[in-house]
Parts: structure tokens; sequence; C-alpha cells
């Protein structure tokens, strides 16, 4: 493999991929890697105006900031089992005590018809606002490894509301947290709102436990089945019991909800609260194995390797759990740039959108509409199909969604239509209660700029131009078949400019560049 294929695995792996200029500095992929974990150091909260909406009494709903959440990794006195384990022995952080609401929230089934719409049509706009804005910051922005993180916790801890201010913080919690401590990023989202609510910790009380939002904790955020019981589910439940939120986005902690009686969870016997559950379980050696290997799948292959997995397990486990140490040793490893690991994903609808326009610079007019291609394909930002998120893989394609995938490119810079049928969701305006397709109209006023490509190919021969581009937009390699049907169509462009874009968009339009 050349030096230029691992850089722009890398690039694709680690962020939404590479840009010509990316490619054209010469850096290694090590030093590239420290480059995108030095620009990763910064977050800035993704904010916006256009993310409040009102409900249909006139109360605003605005986003607040998120309450800090306690360091959990840094609550490490000796341990009881191994000094690099978390310790039940750590002090509790201090909850936030329980806030009334400054004024009611009229519940949905008080609304006239009417007001439903509204209420729909602003939540609706919401959420198109902020899927919008995450998109532009994976599209463009500098901090690429820190936005790819969060999105892949963002299915991990998929989570799903009707509330866009409760959504948003979340995901601002875990972009803030997505390279930190991964103590610290499970209690923070442990303790949102969003979570709370989604997962119906707000109806976990004493004497009528709820076990959903424990469940879940360990076998979709921690553990996976088979590394802990029914009991254990049990007890944890009464543990959790008493957190909750107000209505201004605070986690509280309400003391006459919670259980105080002696619990029994994973083996360890004591009056135990949320935090010393979530601390017992980050004890556990599988907690490492089962986070390892999802993170593999993601960023790696989809296919688990035991012997990769195994020493970056206890790595992490070394470490703490910090995240930033594992995506380097991942990134760095020699087998991560094996044959095997590259061209052997398929892109995500995020990954496939938000690659396209970095990739090539495409300025968009109206980047909205891309939002639909998005939910058309399977993948709306905020809006997981359930508590296990987004399955990936081969998930990604069924016989629309592939035909959409690869005419994607001619609906953006050709203008080409494509029947459609999209799944209604709840907050639909016009559900599609008749089941009739949607026509997919370019209405982004999508440019496709040629000047970093044109660098890029410098003075490359006209017929040798098919060749390089596809070595730079694919990363599985191009049959021999498809590279005469690309020859072909350049064939008929009479112009070097027309001969480069026909290029660019049958490349595009090939089955390779659906693999990352």
């Amino acid at each position: 493999m050349t030096a230029q294929q691992q850089l722009q695995h890398l690039y694709w792996r680690a962020g939404f991929g590479p840009r010509p200029e990316d490619i054209t500095q010469g850096l290694s992929p090590a030093k590239a890697l420290r480059q995108l974990l030095r620009e990763a150091e910064k977050c800035a909260p993704i904010e916006s105006p256009a993310f409040h909406y009102a409900d249909p009494l006139g109360a605003v709903m605005a986003v607040q900031p998120a309450a800090p959440a306690p360091n959990l990794a840094a609550m490490r006195p000796a341990a009881p089992t191994a000094p690099d384990e978390l310790s039940l022995l750590a002090p509790r952080p201090a909850l936030t005590p329980a806030r009334k609401l400054s004024a009611p929230v009229l519940r949905r089934r008080d609304l006239t018809p009417e007001q439903r719409k509204q209420q729909n049509q602003d939540i609706q706009q919401a959420f198109a606002a902020m899927s919008t804005a995450w998109m532009e910051r994976m599209a463009t922005g500098p901090g690429q490894l820190r936005e790819k993180m969060a999105l892949f916790w963002h299915g991990h801890f998929a989570c799903r509301t009707r509330r866009p201010d409760d959504s948003l913080q979340l995901l601002n919690t875990i972009r803030t947290k997505a390279l930190g401590k991964f103590p610290d990023l499970l209690l923070a989202v442990s303790r949102a709102p969003a979570m709370l609510q989604f997962l119906n910790n707000q109806q976990n009380r004493k004497e009528h436990p709820n076990e959903n939002f424990a469940r879940e904790v360990m076998e979709l955020f921690t553990l996976g089945r088979g590394n802990y019981s029914e009991t254990d589910v049990k007890e944890a439940a009464r543990a959790f019991t008493g957190w909750s939120y107000d209505g201004q986005n605070n986690f509280v902690f309400r003391e006459r909800q919670h259980d105080a009686g002696p619990k029994t969870v994973l083996g360890h016997s004591g009056n135990l609260g949320g935090e010393d559950v979530l601390i017992l379980i980050m004890q556990q050696p599988a907690a490492a194995t089962f986070l390892v290997t999802k993170m593999y799948r993601f960023f790696v292959n989809d296919v688990p390797n035991p012997a990769h997995i195994a020493p970056l397990a206890a790595a992490f486990r070394k470490s703490h759990y910090d995240i930033a140490d594992l995506a380097e040793r991942l990134f760095s490893a020699d087998w991560f740039y094996d044959a095997a690991n590259v061209g052997a994903r398929i892109k995500s609808p995020v990954e496939l959108i938000a690659g396209l326009r970095r990739t090539l610079h495409v300025q968009v007019e109206n980047p909205k509409p891309l939002l639909g291609y998005q939910k058309a394909l399977g993948q709306a930002l905020f809006m997981p199909p359930n508590v296990a998120g987004w399955p990936g893989g081969r998930n990604w394609i069924d016989s629309s969604s592939l035909l959409l995938r690869l005419q994607l490119p001619a609906i953006l810079f050709k203008n080409a239509e494509f029947a459609v049928r999209l799944k209604d969701d709840e907050n639909d305006i016009a559900p599609q209660t008749t089941g009739p397709q949607r026509t997919v109209r370019n209405t982004v006023g999508a440019h496709l700029p040629l000047a970093s490509l044109q660098q890029l190919l410098g003075a490359t021969p006209a017929a040798e131009r098919p060749r390089q581009l596809a070595q730079f937009l694919l990363q599985a390699p191009l049959r021999p078949e498809n590279l005469a049907l690309v020859q072909q169509t350049v064939a008929k462009a009479t112009t070097p400019e027309e001969q480069l874009r026909a290029t660019l968009i049958s490349l595009l339009s090939l089955p390779e560049y659906q693999l990352s």
C-alpha cells in the first residue's frame, strides 16, 4: 500500500475523508494522525437561535447549558482489586437539588389539532437546524477526529426525544467528552435529561423500580449481554431511583424517590447509589473488551479480530479508559493499514454525504434537503431507529437505498430526479398515509469546484486522469470494466472542464465509492 493510500484510509476512518490538499502537503500517516489529535483538542458547542422553538402556549423551550458533570474517572483512591480500577471508596459527587418548573408545559394530549401541527413543525425545524449545523462541522470543520468520534458515541448512546433542547444538550455533552475518559462520558450521558427521559428513569422510584435505564446501561453502553445477571439489573435499578431532571435541563436527585436500602450489584454489596453502580461496572474487565470491540467494528472492520482487540482492551483499561489514547493506538497500529481493512466498510449515509462535501469542497446553497437524502438512506441524526442505534454494515444497503446512493451525484450535480419512499416519523408534518413515493429533486444548489482537483492532477495526461482520480476518490480497487465505462462517458465531453466533471460524477456513481 502506498503512503497516499494509507493517508486516505486514515482520513476516511478518523474523519470524513481527505481533501486534495491533505494529500499534496506530504504528511506521513503518523504526522497526519498527530495533527488530527491536535485539531480535535478544541470543542466549540453547537449552538444557534435556530435551535430554539416555541410551544403552542408561547413558552420558549430554549437550549440551556449543560450542568458540569463530576469527574468520575478522577475518583480513584486505593482500589480494592487493582490499582488502575475505579474505587467505591470515592466520595460521591454533589447532586443538584430538585427544582420546580417556572412554568408548566402543556401536555401533548391537551393540544388542539392546530397546536399539535404547529408544535410538530417547530420541533422538526429545530431538529433540522441542529442536524444541518452538525453536518456542517463534519463536512468543513477542523476537528475531524472529534466529530467522527462523536458520531460513533451518538450511535452508541442512541437516544431519541421530542425535545430538541434535550437532544442538543446530550450531543454537546458527547462532543465535549468524546475523546476524554470514558467513565466521565458515561456519567455525563447517564445524567443527561434526554437519556433519563428516553430510558424512563424519571419513572424509576423506590417501591416501584423501572429497570429500563439500568438494563441498557449494562447491555448497550458498557458490558454487553452475558456479563451481568438479571439480579444485577434489578439491584442497579434500585440504585438509580431518584435520578431525574427538571424543566431547565438540569439533572436532579430526588432523595424522597431514592431507595436507600442495601443492594448487591456485580458481587458488591452496600448502600449503593447510581454513581457507585457505574464505578462497579467500569471495574469489570468485560467493559474494556466490549467498548473496544464496538469501536473496532466502527473504525476498522465489521468483523472483529480478537488478536487486535485483546491488547487494545488491556491498554484501554490501564489508561483508566482514555479514549484519545485508545484512538491513537488503534489508528497507528500496523494492522490498521492491512489490505483487508481498507475499503472494507460501507459508508453510513452521514459519512457518504459529509465525505462527498468535504473531499471535493462542495459548496451548498441550501443544505436542508441533504437531510432528506440521509433520511431516505436510513440515517437521520438524532433519530436512531431504537435504543441499540443504527446497526450499520450491510444493513445500510438495500435495493432502494443502493440505487439512491449511486444516483446521488447525478441528483446533486446534474439535476437528476429520483423517486423514493421515505419512512414516516412522529414529527412529519404531512405523513405519507397513502404511501406514494416522493420525488427527490435537487434544491440543494450544490456546486462542484474543480480548482483543488486540477491542482491534484497537475500535468497528468487526459487519458490517465480517470485512473488517478479513482486512486484519490475510491478506497476499493477500481474494476477494469468500470474504468472502461468511465472512460466512455468522459470521451463524450468536449472541453477539459467538462471531461473532469464527467470523470468525477462517473467515479462518484460507482459501487466502489460506497466503501471506505
